[in-house]
């Protein structure tokens, strides 16, 4: 027997597409903006901090960052965005949404300006402190993932509910296009101011001081968009249906949702008190209901996560062993950090902001399963393509297709599941459990992208770029596979997906009782 939906959560299902959700897009979408920054601009820098920590005198080849360094300086932020994902997740559910929120944005702003600073001038103390910041960096982004997805998720009507949450994610295009072009601008800048030669010219002058406040300002930079974007984070009202469904206050509920739609919105405690479905997230109904659901979110993400993050760290080797980007010892330091910013560049403008913005156009159309498997299918089509006539792209006049072809496994990600993976998870659980649950899927994610990270250093080292790019095709054709336990959500309710409205025959239990009476709430995980 279904429920009787609340007046304000049906208002805001078949509200009409207006500024507020503008609003939303745009103050979650920054910190997805900054999130993309952080992690991926890393991979610019690296090898930078490689020349000139780890320089050997009389060395033909410039320095370069250890196998387990450059592992350690490349995955740490994804082992602390792992933890923040689970922590925050669980955290949105118990605290509210906005409330978390805030703390979430000033870690990331802190931890950004701290990563570009060191305890020390050695290797070993820039690394360390790089690696400790970068930790907890990685875990302010990660509560971003669940509490953004959650935010816009609830905010936004059923016609149109994937598109703003696509929109949001599809900032991370921008901020992966972001981070190559201020690499771009700064490099530039001191390219200009500090002429140098090449390694092989002369390898102590291919490398000048001055290098060193490259990679820091680059780092740092992520802590600007955040910042710009704490003021209106603070202002948003929580979310209608963490107020009424979680918190159980249908008058603040209405109150806040009155002022968001500009329209009069009836408060209906007594609706609210009738409502059941409290089952717990390790509980038996939650399983029975949502097990094959939540085993469907997290292999997919952890899935793609291997081949998406595995392909984005280390886009700079799989260049330079094909020879798009000249050998190291032909170029100067810097010279290096931009033709590697150029190229990542180049592959974000082509194909990764394409690709987020047509899942936006197309997701509300065609629905998350078809673009979720037609993206796992052309990547892995394209993977393969890649890796078994290998040896053909390396020659130098396939390697324009080579890059053509690379463009587009980024394109089919981000117009397939990379998007994908992120919207399901925010719209098919219950609001009690949705951050939480969500925070479980993106954390499932970056375990992917921990084994892409740290596996794929080691792969290309131990098995070649050719067999890790097979096995990464592998990993795609299993994705397809397990997307088939992902249920179609587009154009329902979020609690007609959950199972929300759906009427629950026992009475609230004594203790479930004495909470509505005496007006407190505790959320179940």
């Amino acid at each position: 027997m279904a429920k009787e939906q609340l007046e304000v959560l049906k208002a805001l299902d078949v509200a009409k597409t207006q500024w507020y959700h503008f609003t939303a897009i745009v103050i979650a979408g920054m910190g997805f903006f900054t999130d993309a920054y952080d992690l991926f601009c890393i991979s610019l820098v690296t090898k930078l901090i490689g020349r000139i920590y780890y320089q050997q005198p009389g060395a033909a080849e410039p320095g370069s960052l250890p196998s387990n360094v450059s592992a350690a300086v490349n995955g740490v932020a994804f082992c602390g965005t792992l933890t923040g994902q689970l922590f925050f997740g669980w955290l949105g559910d118990k605290l509210g949404r906005k409330r978390v929120y805030g703390m979430v944005l000033m870690v990331m702003v802190i931890c950004s300006v701290a990563s570009g600073l060191s305890f020390g001038r050695d290797a070993k103390a820039v690394v360390s402190t790089l690696c400790f910041f970068r930790f907890w960096l990685g875990f302010g982004i990660g509560g971003d993932y669940p509490l953004s997805a959650t935010i816009m998720s609830e905010y936004a009507n059923k016609k149109t509910r994937g598109a703003f949450i696509a929109a949001v994610f599809a900032m991370q295009g921008f901020g992966i296009l972001a981070g190559g072009m201020v690499a771009i601008i700064v490099s530039a800048a001191f390219k200009h101011s500090f002429p140098a030669p090449s390694y092989e010219d002369d390898a102590a002058a291919s490398i000048f001081p001055q290098a060193d406040y490259v990679w820091r300002i680059i780092l740092m930079f992520g802590a600007l968009p955040a910042l710009l974007t704490y003021y209106w984070r603070a202002k948003m009202p929580e979310t209608a249906r963490y107020t009424a469904l979680v918190a159980k206050n249908a008058k603040q509920a209405a109150a806040d949702m009155s002022k968001v739609l500009q329209v009069e919105v009836e408060a209906e405690q007594e609706k609210i008190e009738q409502r059941g479905n409290d089952f717990g997230l390790f509980s038996k109904d939650f399983l029975s209901r949502h097990g094959w659901h939540l085993l469907g979110t997290t292999s997919t993400w952890f899935l793609l996560d291997i081949a998406f993050y595995s392909q984005n760290l280390f886009q700079k080797d799989i260049f330079s062993a094909i020879g798009w980007i000249p050998k190291a010892k032909t170029m100067s330091a810097l010279e290096e950090v931009f033709k590697i910013a150029r190229a990542q560049t180049l592959i974000a403008l082509c194909s990764t902001v394409p690709g987020y913005w047509f899942t936006v156009a197309f997701i509300d159309r065609i629905g998350r399963f078809t673009i979720q498997i037609m993206g796992f299918f052309f990547m892995t089509v394209f993977m393969f393509a890649l890796a078994i006539p290998y040896q053909h792209w390396t020659l130098r006049e396939n390697r324009v297709g080579f890059v053509v072809m690379y463009s587009l496994t980024f394109f089919f990600s981000n117009f397939g599941p990379n998007a994908t993976t992120f919207v399901v998870p925010a719209e098919i659980f219950p609001a009690r459990l949705r951050s939480t649950c969500h925070g479980i899927s993106a954390a499932a994610g970056k375990a992917g992208a921990i084994v892409g990270a740290f596996g794929f250093q080691y792969a290309e080292k131990g098995i070649g770029v050719r067999n890790s790019l097979i096995i990464l095709g592998v990993v795609n054709f299993l994705g397809l596979l397990f997307t088939f336990l992902v249920p179609e959500s587009k154009g329902r309710s979020l609690e007609d997906l959950s199972g929300e409205a759906e009427q629950e025959n026992a009475a609230p239990s004594e203790s479930r009782q004495q909470e509505i009476e005496s007006g407190t709430r505790t959320a179940p995980v």
